[in-house]
């Protein structure tokens, strides 16, 4: 890269604060990031991730500070500039078009590009390449609809490796994914990372993960730097009680030794039913941690809550165990069987409202949608359609078509979180009930 220093790292932040508005979003973050070296954000929802990503992607304008991408000013290089330093993966894509794999996968080489100049041999040799090291090689003429979704995710991943780009940001890049995928891409990442020297920075909320896959772990709280190392010496249960206010018990991978943290409850109680709006109970249906920031802010807002059918070390269920909130749960990955599934069905019973969250659904937790047909025409219901259904349903189109049931029964679609607290405050200012 002509005209950098030699020994400039990847990416290097210097006192950036960011606002919007009156509210402080980052505050005076010092980060350095050397060359090959994977690095995952970790911090409670609100804690800057995002926005520290999107500061380096020159989304975000900082208040003060600077940032520099291999020793030059963030400010003085041009878009195009930007394109061939960093690769961005964003938090939620849904593409559209069902384009070839291989077609969309060179939308990376954009940034390569003359105006009027097309690909060339050379960009779809390297587009087969990163195919194959993304375990898609061949799929590369497959319609990019007609790819599940933890492929397509992988899609995306190697439409970003097509920018060749020596430094790569990834958004939750696990978001919606099923822990199996999510295993897979992390790996992915840290073998880029390790074996061709891509520096990686990746937000992720699974702090587990983050402990499994990244060579260093920075965590944000309240837009300030409160942890910066190795896992090893970063994870610790002061930690996991200081930011994010739970208990936890950390223990060790006994083959690796590399620590992870069993979440118990929060250091404070949570509201109780009865306290702040006291309408409910709310049922939250979710898996895989799509559920996670639902049950935390409807717990924010004083609801009553109950959950749907979960496995034991799902990142919802340590969530709702965290919160106190009472839900069946099966063992992990097995089907979810007669007894999780009556009590789920006793929970769906004196629910005021159900949340569907959009969880990647599979053969073992199809059953969570199925127990909600009969119960959708009386209890006002909400589906989150994005992403869509068809993106998240590895059971061969049966949960689509329980969905559309769900539709024709009359759940409501809803586009996320915003939508749905509105749903539910317009609910709880009627008339005052007794709840279960």
């Amino acid at each position: 890269m002509s005209g950098t220093p030699a020994a400039a790292p990847p990416l290097r932040l210097v006192g950036v604060s960011v606002s919007y508005g009156a509210r402080t979003a980052l505050r005076k973050i010092d980060l350095s990031v050397r060359s090959g070296e994977f690095v995952a954000l970790a911090g409670p929802n609100g804690s800057g991730k995002t926005t520290l990503l999107r500061t380096v992607l020159g989304f975000v304008t900082p208040n003060a500070g600077r940032v520099e991408l291999f020793g030059d000013a963030l400010e003085s290089l041009s878009i195009l500039e930007r394109a061939r330093r960093v690769a961005w993966l964003p938090q939620e894509e849904s593409p559209r078009d069902d384009v070839r794999l291989i077609d969309y996968v060179l939308y990376g080489r954009y940034a390569f590009h003359g105006l009027l100049e097309g690909d060339s041999e050379e960009d779809y040799r390297l587009g087969h390449s990163i195919l194959e090291q993304v375990g898609l090689a061949d799929r590369a003429d497959d319609g990019l609809l007609s790819i599940s979704g933890g492929e397509r995710q992988r899609a995306v991943l190697a439409r970003a490796l097509a920018q060749t780009t020596p430094l790569l940001l990834l958004d939750e890049p696990t978001s919606h994914l099923d822990i199996g995928h999510q295993l897979d891409l992390l790996a992915r990442v840290r073998d880029l990372a390790h074996r061709r020297e891509v520096t990686v920075v990746a937000a992720l909320h699974d702090l587990n993960l983050a402990a499994r896959f990244a060579d260093r772990i920075v965590v944000l709280s309240r837009g300030r730097c409160v942890a910066d190392g190795p896992p090893s010496e970063i994870l610790s249960e002061g930690l996991l009680a200081q930011v994010w206010g739970v208990v936890a018990d950390l223990r060790r991978e006994p083959r690796t030794g590399m620590p992870y943290l069993i979440a118990h409850h929060l250091t404070t109680a949570p509201r109780r039913p009865g306290s702040g709006t006291g309408f409910g109970p709310v049922h939250v249906v979710g898996g895989g941690g799509a559920g996670a920031p639902y049950l935390r802010t409807f717990a924010d807002d004083g609801y009553s809550l109950s959950v749907g059918a979960l496995h034991l070390l799902d990142t919802d269920a340590e969530v709702a165990e965290a919160l106190l909130i009472r839900g069946p749960i099966e063992a992990p990955f097995a089907p979810l069987g007669p007894e999780v599934r009556e009590r789920h069905r006793a929970l769906l019973a004196v629910a005021r409202a159900i949340a569907v969250a959009p969880f990647v659904v599979g053969p073992s937790n199809l059953a969570n949608l199925e127990d909600l047909l009969p119960y959708v025409r009386t209890t006002p219901s909400f589906l989150v359609s994005r992403p869509s259904i068809a993106e998240r349903d590895f059971t061969g189109g049966r949960a689509t078509q329980v969905y559309q049931q769900l539709r024709e029964a009359g759940a409501r679609e809803v586009t996320g979180m915003e939508e749905i607290v509105r749903e539910l405050r317009a609910l709880s200012s009627g008339p005052p009930t007794s709840s279960a």
